[in-house]
């Protein structure tokens, strides 16, 4: 008698799941998926971020602006990544390109913000058709490959070579950043009531950099574009197949992705006044890398939480006095029980949260809350078994064998 119950509140519950995409769940999908309903998600989201991150997890204004300069890296290399599937490990040389290009014109030419932003921006664009146009000719492993080679080319430049104009190993300090606008001190503060927010306007000045660029990020994947990106990372043989120009679409979209990573890369000029030899590393490739991983790959807002979460542990925890000398180990740990237990990241684990718990409030309703608690135990007995044979599967994999 006791298998009877058990069958029919997994059936009801198999059910329950199926339907969620009515009521609640229905009506937030729709509005999620609006265009300004993203940005106005977005706008929300770095309003209130200083506030919590300083209050709540004892961080401070300058890493909440460190943390959506390289957000917007990450969404940048979220879209040659997630959405087009070629994995670059050279993007450091459109960010720390970029950086140096800003600062060489803010000192030369023009300290304007938004003048030095968009020289910078130019500047990875134009490395980008270079460098994508010479990468794109192979694939796979060799388009990696080739990515990181042009990234520590550039790093040796701009050391030796190029120190004339890059101040080699010492970074360049001649950065001249003058006021937005003519009027605005970018460094300064802010009036009444943002001041209740932040305490910087170059937190604000990041913030609506971050704000346009998530919603120019949207655009393009809601986009033509956006779909034939997709369909090169599901199948580019197919996409050739229908008559697309499948190398094309990758050089636009790798310019695409530098054109943000040129925008994160002149915003850390800005926000420095200083741009470090190290910018144009392997590692700031290969962080990027991580951040977006880490943050769920082929979504919108999870490279975001990344660089978030990165950033904090390198920053936040390094500094505690027990944890801090092992923040590389914790980073590690962190990282491979995310990708264990949420296989699309940070954000993935979100929209599964949440869709689990539309569906609970659904079952609930339909069924009575008895029966959702069984549900709910079923349910986690069942991701827990299914965590641990993911994890016993790992030796077999290493090895060469096949899951069973």
């Amino acid at each position: 008698m006791s298998d009877e119950p058990r069958d029919a509140t997994a059936t009801a519950a198999t059910d329950a799941d199926a339907e969620v995409t009515g009521g609640l769940g229905d009506r937030w999908a729709s509005f999620r998926d609006r265009e300004i309903s993203t940005v106005l998600l977005t706008v929300v989201g770095v309003a209130v971020f200083p506030f919590l991150f300083n209050n709540f997890l004892d961080g401070y204004t300058q890493l909440a602006t460190l943390v959506l300069i390289y957000g917007i890296f990450a969404v940048g290399f979220d879209i040659l990544l997630g959405y087009t599937g070629l994995l670059s490990f050279g993007h450091a040389v459109f960010f720390g390109g970029a950086a140096y290009a800003a600062g060489i014109f803010s000192a030369s030419v023009s300290s304007s913000p938004l003048l030095v932003l968009l020289a910078g921006t130019v500047f990875a664009v134009l490395m980008a058709w270079i460098v994508g146009f010479l990468s794109l000719r192979r694939g796979g492993i060799y388009f990696a490959i080739l990515t990181l080679t042009f990234g520590q080319m550039s790093f040796y430049l701009a050391a030796s070579p190029l120190a004339f104009l890059t101040n080699g190993e010492n970074g360049f300090t001649s950065v001249d950043i003058g006021h937005l606008l003519g009027v605005i001190d970018i460094h300064g503060g802010v009036p009444f009531p943002l001041s209740m927010l932040v305490d910087n306007m170059l937190y604000v000045f990041v913030a609506v950099m971050t704000v346009l660029s998530v919603a120019m990020a949207n655009r393009i994947l809601h986009s033509p574009y956006g779909t034939v990106f997709r369909a090169i990372r599901e199948n580019e043989r197919r996409a050739e197949f229908v008559g697309l120009d499948v190398w094309r679409y990758k050089l636009m979209a790798f310019i695409i992705s530098a054109a943000f990573a040129g925008i994160a890369g002149s915003l850390f000029t800005i926000e420095g006044n200083y741009v470090p030899l190290e910018s144009l590393y392997w590692t700031e490739s290969g962080r990027i890398v991580i951040m977006t991983v880490l943050g769920g790959v082929g979504s919108l807002f999870g490279p975001l939480f990344g660089a978030g979460l990165y950033l904090y542990i390198e920053n936040i925890v390094s500094g505690f006095p027990t944890l801090g000398p092992f923040w590389h180990l914790i980073l590690g740990i962190v990282f491979v029980v995310a990708v264990v237990v949420f296989p699309n990241g940070i954000w993935g684990g979100i929209e599964y949260s949440q869709d689990r718990i539309m569906a609970a409030i659904r079952f609930t309703r339909e069924n009575g809350i008895k029966a959702a608690l069984r549900y709910a135990v079923d349910l986690i007995v069942r991701k827990v078994k299914a965590v641990f044979q993911r994890i016993s599967s790992i030796p077999t994999r290493l090895l060469g064998g096949e899951d069973k």
